[in-house]
Parts: C-alpha cells; structure tokens; sequence
C-alpha cells in the first residue's frame, strides 16, 4: 500500500474539511474562535514565554512598539484627567453661581477640554496605528520563516508530523492569533491598564477618604460578575446538551430513514423528537433567567455604590471641606478606572491564545531536519555517470516504523540502462525511487550513485542530476510555462519549448488560447490527466537529468493519451540511467532489466524474453493477473472516471476469474451515494447489494444550494403569533430597562446641585438622592430579569415550534430527498439546531434591543427639552459624534485585525500547493522560487494591514478628539446660556447627562445587535424545508386499501434511474411476476439492481415508467402507509434503533406490542435463544446502530421485527449475507437473474445450473472459489 497512500490520504482529509464545514457556522460568532484552544489543549497548553512572541522584531518594530507603547499610556491618562477637568467644570458652575462669571470660568475649562482632545486623539492614533503595523510586520516575518523552515524539512516529517491543512491553518490561523497578541491588542491592554491606574492615583489624590469608601464596593462588582460569567456558560452549555439529545434522535431517524418509512414509525421518530426538545426549552429559559439576575445584580450594586457615594460625598463636603466638583471627579475617576479593568480580560485572553499558537509554530521554526536541502556541504563532482545502486538496504517508513518494507534489499542498474521495478502493491516499487531521491534515509545499508554514497553529496547539487515524473503529476497553481520553467532556474522560452515539443506536449499547449500562459488551476485541474503528465514530463526534460526516475507515470491514463505519453518518454529515456515503476506490465517489456519485486525482496531479474519462458515464475503470474482483469480494466478506465486507484488494484490483485460482466453502466460514478453499486470485480454477489456508503463526495456541494429566497420578517413573526401576551410583557420589561439610563442621567444632575447647597439642606438632600439610586437599581434589578425570561420563553417557544415543524417535514420526505449529500443526518441535523437558533436572536435579542433602544432614546430626549430645549438642540446636533465615538470604541474592544483572515488567502493557497506536493518540490529544489513567490503575494495583504492600522489609528483618535470636543462644546454653550439667565446650571447639567447617556446606551447595545442577514439566510434555510411538498409522502391518508392480499406482484415494464445519478439507468424495461405464496430469488452481480426492486415495491422511489402492481391495483393508488405495513423488510444491513432489544422488536408494530407477541417473533426468527442468554435478556441496549450485537444477532433481530409486523410480502434484501452457512440454505422456487437492467434468465437452481456458460452457473461458480 505504500504508493497509494499519499493518494487516499487526501480523499480522506478532503472528506473531512467537507464534513466540518457542515457545522461550521455553529462556532463563527464567538470570536477568538475556539479552534485554537482546543488544539493548546492537546500539548497540556504548552505556551512560550510572551516576551518571545517577539523575536523576529528588527529595529523599526521596536521603534514603533516603543512609541506605541508611550502613545498607549498617554491615551489611557486621558480619561482619567478628563475626570480632572468634569471636575473642574462642575465647580466653576456651582462656585459661580449663576451669574456673569461663569462664561470665563467654564470657557477657561472648556479650553482644558480642547487641549486634551488634540493630545488624545494624537496618542490614540499613534497607539493604534504603532501596534497594527509592527503587529502586521512581524507577523508576516514569522510566516515567512514558517514557510521556509516547512519547506526545508525532510519528506519523513510531512508523513509523520503534519498534514497540509494543518500547516496552512497555522499560516493563516495561529499567526493571526499571534498577531493579535503582539499587534493593537498590546496596545489597548496598556492603555486600559493605564487608566485603571489614573483614574485611582487621581482619585486618591483628590479624595483618598471617599476613594477608599468606594473601594468597598468593588469586590462585589467583580465577584457578581464572575459568578454570572460562570452561571452563563454553565447555563450555555446545559442547554447544548438538552439539545443534544434531540440531536441524536435527528442522526438516528434520519440516517436510518428507509427503516423509518419502511416500518412506518415516523409518528414515533417525531414523538420523541418533540420530548426531548422540551428539555432544551427549558434549559433555555433558564438561560434566560440567569443571564438576567447576572446582569440585574452587577447593576444594583453599581446603583448602590453610587448611593454609598453620594451619601458619603454630602458627609466629606460638610466635614472634610471637599468641594462638589471633587466628589463627582473622585466618582467618576474610580468607576472609570474599575470598569478598564474589566474591559482588559478578552486582552489576557488574546495574549494566552497568542502564546498557546506561537508555541507550536516556534517549535516547528526551531526544528534541523535530518535531511536539509538547504545545507550546502557534501561534495559536487564535475558530472555523474547515473550507477545507481542499494547495497543491502534496510528501511521501513518513518510514518509506520513497524512495517519493515526493505529487509537486505540489493539492486544495481549500471548507467544509461533502463530498469523496471514490477510487483503488486505496497511491495516497495516507489520506495526504492523515494531513496534515490533521498527523500528517506535507510535504516542501514547505502545508497550510492557512482559508487559514491547520497549522503556525501551535497543535496542540492544530487537532486538537480535526478528527474522525476510521478504517477500523480504536481502541477502548481501558475501558468503551464511556469510549471515546465521549475525543471531550470532561469530558462529561456525556447527551451521550454523544447521540452514540450520532446514531451509531446507542444501540440496541446498550441491549440489552448494562451498557449503557454494558459493557467492550470488548482493542482492542474483544468488540463486532463494525459496533459498534465506531459507537462510534468516537460518539465523533468527541461532539467535534463542524468539519472530519470520514472514512478508509474503512465498508470493514471487511458490508452490513446497513454500512448503518446510512453513515445515522449521513450524519446528522452536514449543515454540516461532510468528507473521505471509500473503496475502495466505492457509498459515495461522493453526495459533492459526487469525486477519483480514481492514484499521489498527482489524474486526475479532479467529482461522480458527471458522472464516469460517461465510459466511458474512471479513475471508470468503477474502478467496472467492483468490479462484477466485488463478486460474490465478496459471498461472502467476509459470512462475516464477512475475509481479511486486504490479501489481497482485492489480488486486486480485478488485473482477472481470472472471479469467479463462488469457493465458500462455501472462503472460510472462508483461509490457516489448510498446504495452505490460498487464495481466489484465479480466479487460473489452476497457482499455488495446494498451498499450503504453514506452520501458520496461527488455531487458538488454548492450545484444544489443556490442562495435561498429573501423571506419577510412577517412570516416570521407570524410563527411566534401564539406567545404575543408574553411578547407585551416582555417589551415593557425591556422599555422601563431602556428608560434607567436616562433616569439616571437627572438624578446625577440633581445630586450635583445638592452638593452646593446649604449644609442642613444637603444632609437632608443627599440621603434623598442617595435612596433613590438604591430604589433605581431595584427597579433595575427586576426589570432586567423580567425582560431576558419574557423575551427567552418567547424565543425558546419559537425554536421548538420551528424544529417540530420542520422535523415532522423532513421525516416525511420522500426517500431519493436523503440521497442528496445536502440532506444527509449531519447536514439536517446542523440545519435544526443552528439555523433554529438564530432565528430566536432575532425574536428574543433583537426585538428586546429595539424596544429598549428607542424607551432609552425618547426618555433622553423628554428630558433635556423639558429641561432646555435650546441647549438640547445645541447637543443633539452633536450627539452622532458621540454615537460614532461609542461605535468605534467597542470595535477596538472586538479588535481590528480581524479580516486578516480573508486577505492572505492568495498566500497561503501558494503555501497550501507547496506543502501538497513537497515531494516535487524538493526534487525539483524550488524552495526559493516558491518562498519568493509566497512573499510576492504577501507584499498585497501586508501593504493592505499597514493601511489599514493607519486609518484605523486615524479613525480611533478622532472618536476621542470628537468625544472631548462634544464636551467642550455643550458646557461652553450651557455657560452662555446660564450668563444670559436662559436656564440653571442643574439644568445644564440635567440636559448634558439625559443626552450623553441616551447616546451611550443606543451606540453600546447597537454593537450587540445580532447580524440580520444571518438571521436571513437560517430562516429561508428553514421555510425551504417548510414550503417543501413530499413527492412520496406517507403521512398522505388518501388511496385505496385492498381488504385482503394475496401478494401477486408484477412489474411490468419498468424503467428506473436514480434520482442522483440520472445519467445511469438501473433498470430498462424490466418485467417480473410473483405469484403469491412464491419465493423468488433475485440474483446478479454487484450494481445489477437487485435491491432497488426492493426498494420500488416499498415504494421509497417511483418508477420512471412503467408499472408495479399489487393483486392487480396500481401501488401508486394504494394508501402508502397502508402498503408499506403490508411488506416486510429485512435489508443486509439491518438498521437497528440505540434501545432495548424488546422496543427494537417491538417497532413492528409501532411500538406497542404485547410480551408474548414479541417473544413469539423472536423464536420464529431464532433469536429468543441468544436474547435470553443475554445478561439483560430482553432490556439489552443494542448502541448505537446495533453496534452491541454481533452481524448475524442483528439481522435475526430485524427478522424478529419483520416478523412483528405480520407482513404478506417479506423482503430480504441481501438478508443472509450476513449470516454464517448454516442458516443460509434459503431455497427459491424461481430464482432470476438481473443483468444491465433486464432479467436474463429465470428458472429453477437445478435449470438454470446446467446451462453451459450461463451467468447463473458462472455466479455460483465465482462464489464457490471465492469462498474457497
């Protein structure tokens, strides 16, 4: 198996990208995706030290960390003093009094305000712009040198170490996190850590007495919101498993649907679908509850602080001497200070997963490998003559140290012969070429070339004299010239097109439209397989190699192609020492030497004329082994569409005689969906009709899913019609929690008048106010948690509304609906959980923001034009500089950088080639060429993110300057209008506070919006499946019943395709009758269409013409739940249900089926014996799919259930193939036999035996040897 595996390798991984991709969209929202930590978690988290995160800095990088750094500071005081200046204001105000003065006053502070803008919004843009920039530089450094310590290492690490997903997801992810941890992350966590400690020096320092009062209080705060954190992840990830369950009910029904429809038991499947979301419902609710207390409770104890700091300020002025401006400065410096604090924690956590990610790629730049292509020692001759020779090689790959490949493995080809390599499989054919490459060392023994051992030669050099062309020619994603231009650095066109013409390639190349420039795509997807390998071959002449190593380069073409590719090949083999691995044996009988190589041991050597005279010898076998199976070879190959190589040879290797009959109908699309007809080359029947391999990889994904319809927000809303009491609860919930911060905005205002009023009148007035806080945040308290529970009843009700609906479709479903990859239990399953789960962010989150938006926005708005109307016009005009400020600071809090992403992908689609065909590289000694071009497609991207941290760095420093200008603005204007006795300073401030508030709480909850177009996309995925009419629905009441059946059935005339493979017909006008009380055997190769008789009479798919009776009646009239409870359906691969074995049964008869019946359905299937023998007798749980039981315990199982049912028609599909010989003596009365879509022949065993050479006899024949 050796040469294969790089070949499943990717299916496999390809498969696996395709199956995550189902469930991506459940994880994008929470950023900081998870991904990563899960894989830190692996190494037991192993982190490097943060300060290494920056060793690929140079100068400039510290020059510009430097000044981000001092920048960040800067920008984090400027808050903090900003508290400083309010303080001022608010004095110059109330000192003054309401007269003359106080323009001066306020203007002279007003000026403070503009100062600090300038100087803010300049260190916010430094900072800002600093960090993204040095974060994008160095980032892009270690991306580079990533590249470039990949590509150095030997080929052992690739088999070993690391996929090519994974190294491209540590280009494009891990660096992004790193970025994130050393790039505009650092920057904000100085600056929040910078105001945190401002804000509390200036506290301290105006009033240490009242800061520490106020201390008191911030251990609650902080321990109140860990507690909700804590309570809202358990809470989360309760409700995934309440969900869960439902889920798995989902994966069951739905992946063994045709058991469902068959035993009529979707009543049942939606009945325990439905139970187990009551559960998430209420998990949900809970959800709701507790996020509500969190938050309700963090509140009240904001309120109450700021009532313990009026009450206590009102004391300090009247004993302390403190004035009113410094209390409200000290308030506001300390609640400043403690919320950047909290406001740091998604930093910490960038930096960590920063670490966790760094450490991995480090460690992999930090790594010599054992064979470097980059080291320059060893010795360089003038030329070689091509010897090559293994001396006693020992080796086994490092990937599978236990398998020993070579074991004393000797072979010399003297120069300018031609040697092939022959023998089946994994005998080690491609190993030897992988040595002479020295991609591997051997474990012991030598490897020389002109007597002169690989390792003494300076790799580099070595390789330049070696071409190889593989089996799998790699083609770069650039133009065909650039990919015959990897053989030479620095060639001409005219060699290149020389090499062509030698290759047989310029013909082709001539005839496409751009001729040379055309571009291959992907892997050189867009030339056929025969023209890529003549582009790969071009490219191995244009080296013009000594020694030519040629590995099963024709195997992958059909014949015509094949032919023009072996005269290239011939042409360039005159004078060059080559070594050909072939599976053809036609390929090689001009070699001058041939070996036939069998488990790493050489068992015959010499050339073709003398290896055939013995007819015993390995070479004849080999050559009789491919005589046989080249008839079907013929057929299957030339449909261009070879099943993956892996599955044919290992067919072709297991000598089964009868090769004839495999049809060109079948050999299509093999295994391209369930009930795929494998070609199996005459394997006996028993194993494959019904192949369930689950939904193929062929149909692409997005040919089906084109974007679904808009749909309106009224339907939507007309789906949660039933909970619209709640739904008004809800929204006053929401309105009176709208109206707090305005609220909040006056009592502020009033508190700061209280402060300069007479001492009786303030100790009376401050204990008022201070109440009143307390009164607030119960208010608060009640009205947050009543608001999420009425929104989440509302919102869980609705998902389970959705899903019920949507399930109770998608059981009914015709059966061909499930064949769509689309359609498959994971992709439904997806569908049901995350897509109903957005629609409730837009019924529970989005309603409750609007609602409580706009009560915030109209109570602001009240209040300052009741209070002034001319200065609230003053600010509101100012105001959407405000709302822009909120904007972009919780953007900064999110991060910036987050788009990275998208813009390297050019790059790491270079890296991800590179890494896909290392092999090519590193014959080809291209590592230069392609870090070069990795960085030429960088140059964009980094260009981009410099600019982009500068207008970001611009964008972040005018919030601020706006924010403090806004300020400036209102109290300047607020002072003109107390000087000309147009209003009162409470007032001014009572506007002030009402607005900046109102603007506040709009641009905060604005950033928590849910993305709409999302929600969009989840609910037309959702009404696709709703609208959706079943073609073959058996909830469907309507058609007749027949009162009692005999069982006489008739095809008659029958064609059938199935729906997913249109192009390949099953049946063409095929006619059969069973009489009733008959047994009839339906017998014939694999893909014949046995089963999908079955499955026609169950009516799981309809015939495309002709008909199918029933004593007579039409199936298509007869009611279809009705008719599939008349038949019987054992299938070779029973679906059983994860429960007992008594409610398996049981399921016969939906269900409910008495103790005695059940235990008389299990003896008549032979399997009350082995049950009762079972510890748990009849209360064993099966698993998952019947996975507890053995085969053959399964299928007496399904028999038992089949039984239950009573059926007139029993069906068995391949019943018995499971089962040992001794119960499998099913006597037929008729036995006939399927081909390409017809019954060929019918008749009794004893008949249809004797026929000479007929397909019957050769069945029975083939089976017989193969169970010898």
């Amino acid at each position: 198996m050796a040469e294969e595996n790089p070949a499943d390798g990717n299916v496999i991984k390809e498969q696996g990208t395709a199956a995550s991709n189902g469930h991506s969209a459940v994880v994008e929202d929470s950023q900081n995706s998870p991904q990563d930590t899960s894989k830190s978690k692996e190494d037991g988290t192993k982190t490097v030290p943060y300060y290494k995160l920056f060793s690929f800095a140079d100068s400039l990088d510290f020059l510009l960390m430097s000044v981000g750094t001092i920048s960040a500071i800067g920008n984090g005081t400027s808050l903090p003093l900003m508290t400083i200046i309010f303080g001022d204001v608010i004095n110059s105000f109330g000192q003054s009094g309401n007269n003359k003065d106080v323009v001066d006053a306020v203007s002279k502070v007003a000026l403070k305000f503009v100062y600090l803008a300038v100087g803010a919004a300049a260190a916010a843009f430094l900072q800002m712009s600093c960090w993204m920039v040095t974060g994008e530089r160095q980032a892009s450094r270690i991306r580079s040198l990533y590249l470039k310590t990949i590509l150095r290492q030997d080929v052992g690490f690739f088999d070993k170490e690391i996929n090519t997903g994974e190294i491209v997801g540590r280009m494009s992810g891990d660096t992004v996190l790193i970025q994130e941890a050393m790039g505009e992350k650092v920057g904000s966590f100085i600056q929040l850590i910078a105001t945190f400690v401002g804000g509390f020096v200036i506290a301290f320092i105006k009033g240490w007495l009242l800061t520490l009062v106020m201390l008191s209080s911030i251990p609650l705060l902080v321990l109140s919101g860990a507690i909700m954190g804590i309570l809202i992840s358990k809470m989360a990830s309760s409700g995934q498993t309440a969900y869960s369950v439902a889920a798995t009910v989902v994966e069951q029904t739905i992946g063994s649907i045709r058991t469902v429809a068959s035993f009529t038991g979707e009543k049942q499947a939606i009945a325990n679908y439905n139970n187990s979301l009551i559960k998430a419902y209420n998990s949900g609710v809970q959800e709701g509850l507790a996020s509500g207390f969190g938050i309700g409770s963090v509140m009240l104890i904001i309120m109450c602080s700021y009532a313990l700091a009026i009450w206590f300020g009102g004391k300090m002025i009247l004993e302390k001497g403190y004035t009113g401006g410094e209390v409200i400065n000290v308030v506001f410096a300390v609640l400043t200070g403690s919320m950047s604090l909290g406001q740091a924690s998604p930093c910490l956590s960038a930096f960590s997963a920063g670490q966790a990610a760094a450490y991995k790629m480090f460690e992999t730049i930090d790594r010599k490998p054992e064979i470097d292509a980059s080291d320059t020692n060893g010795q360089q001759l003038h030329d070689i003559r091509g010897d090559i020779e293994l001396r006693d090689v020992h080796f086994s790959y490092p990937a599978r140290p236990d398998e020993q490949i070579f074991h004393g493995f000797s072979l010399s080809i003297p120069s300018g012969a031609t040697a092939a390599l022959v023998g089946e499989s994994g005998s080690g054919k491609s190993t030897v070429i992988s040595l002479i490459e020295r991609f591997y060392d051997p474990l012991a023994g030598e490897v020389l070339i002109d007597g002169i051992n690989l390792k003494e030669f300076q790799l580099k050099w070595i390789r330049q004299k070696i071409g190889l062309v593989s089996q799998e020619p790699v083609l770069f994603t650039c133009s065909i010239k650039d990919n015959i231009a990897y053989g030479k650095d620095g060639a001409t066109t005219e060699e290149i097109r020389a090499a062509a013409e030698l290759a047989n390639a310029a013909k082709f190349i001539d005839k496409l439209p751009q001729g040379l420039d055309t571009m291959v795509g992907e892997h050189g997807t867009q030339l056929s397989g025969g023209q890529k390998q003549r582009v790969a071959i071009a490219r191995a002449i244009l080296k013009d190699p000594r020694i030519l190593l040629l590995d099963e380069a024709t195997s992958a073409l059909d014949a015509e192609s094949e032919r023009i590719v072996q005269e290239a090949l011939d042409r360039i083999m005159i004078n060059r020492t080559t070594v050909v691995v072939a599976h053809r044996l036609s390929t090689v009988r001009n070699a001058d030497t041939i070996a036939v190589i069998h488990r790493g041991t050489i068992v015959e050597k010499g050339p073709h004329s003398e290896l055939i005279k013995d007819p015993e010898g390995a070479y004849s076998q080999l050559i009789r082994l491919q005589e046989m199976s080249s008839v079907s070879e013929q057929t299957v190959v030339n449909d261009h569409e070879r099943l993956s190589s892996v599955d044919s040879r290992r067919h072709s290797s297991q000598r089964f005689s009868n090769l004839r009959s495999v049809s060109r109908g079948s050999s299509g699309r093999g295994n391209s969906n369930r009930h795929s007809f494998s070609i199996s080359y005459g394997v006996p029947t028993a194993v494959s009709s019904l192949e369930t391999t689950s939904a193929g990889c062929d149909i692409p994904a997005s040919a089906s899913s084109g974007v679904p319809p808009e749909v309106s927000l009224r339907r939507l809303a007309y789906l949660n019609k039933p909970e619209i009491p709640v739904l008004l609860l809800g929204t006053i919930a929401a309105a009176v929690n709208g109206a707090i911060l305005p609220i909040f905005g006056i009592l502020i205002s009033s508190v700061i008048k209280t402060f300069y009023e007479p001492p009786p009148q303030l100790r009376k007035d401050s204990k008022f106010w201070a109440l009143i806080f307390i009164v607030l945040g119960v208010v608060t308290f009640i009205a947050l948690p009543a608001r999420q529970y009425f929104f989440a009843v509302a919102g869980c009700k609705l998902i389970k509304r959705v899903r019920s609906m949507c399930y109770e479709k998608v059981v009914y479903m015709e059966v061909s609906w499930f064949d769509d990859p689309e359609h498959s239990s994971g992709a439904i399953g997806a569908r049901l959980s995350a897509d109903a789960a957005s629609l409730r962010a837009l019924v529970g989150d989005a309603l409750g923001l609007l609602v409580e938006n706009s009560a915030t926005a109209i109570a602001g708005l009240c209040i300052a034009f009741v209070a002034n109307w001319q200065l609230a016009l003053i600010i509101l005009v100012l105001l959407p500089l405000l709302g822009l400020n909120g904007y972009v600071q919780v953007k900064f809090l999110k991060g910036f950088s987050a788009d990275a992403k998208k813009m390297y992908e050019d790059a790491s689609q270079v890296a991800n080639d590179a890494v896909g065909s290392i092999r090519t590289i590193a014959s080809f000694c291209a590592e230069e060429k392609v870090i070069e071009l990795y960085q030429k497609k960088c140059e964009g991207p980094i260009k981009t993110g410099i600019r982009r941290g500068l207008i970001s760095g611009i964008g972040f420093g005018l919030s601020f300057f706006f924010l403090f200008s806004v300020y400036a603005c209102s109290f300047y204007a607020g002072a003109r209008l107390v000087a000309a006795g147009k209003t009162t300073f409470s007032d001014v401030f009572r506007v002030f506070f009402a607005l900046t508030m109102t603007a506040v709480g709009v641009s905060q909850s604005g950033s928590l919006a849910p993305n709409l177009g999302k929600v969009k996309s989840s609910a037309a995925s959702i009404f696709a499946i709703l609208d959706r009419k079943s073609k073959i629905d058996s909830s469907d009441e309507s058609g007749t019943t027949i009162e009692n059946v005999k069982g006489e059935i008739e095809l008659r005339h029958v064609s059938f395709k199935y729906p997913t493979r249109p192009d390949v017909p099953v049946f063409q006008d095929l006619c059969l009758t069973i009489r009733h009380g008959k047994t009839v055997a339906l017998v014939g190769e694999s893909g014949s269409g046995k089963s999908t008789v079955v499955s026609l009479l169950q009516r799981f798919y309809d015939p495309d013409s002709g008909h199918i009776t029933l004593d007579g009646v039409e199936i298509q009239k007869l009611q279809l739940k009705w008719l599939r409870q008349q038949m019987g359906l054992v299938s070779q691969e029973p679906a059983l249900f994860n429960d007992t074995i008594r409610a398996n049964i049981a399921y016969g008869k939906e269900g409910n089926a008495t103790e005695a019946e059940i235990i008389a359905a299990a003896e008549l299937a032979n399997a009350h014996k082995f049950i009762c023998s079972l510890q748990q007798g009849y209360d064993t749980i099966v698993g998952e799919r019947g996975i507890q039981l053995s085969g053959g315990q399964k299928q007496r199982v399904a028999i038992a259930r089949a039984i239950m049912k009573a059926p007139k028609i029993l069906l068995l599909d391949e019943a018995t193939s499971a089962l040992d010989a001794e119960s499998e003596r099913v006597s037929a009365d008729v036995i006939a036999v399927v081909k390409n879509g017809v019954i060929a022949e019918k008749g009794k065993h004893e008949t249809l035996i004797g026929i000479k050479d007929g397909i019957y006899a050769s069945l029975v024949a083939l089976h017989a040897s193969a169970s010898s």
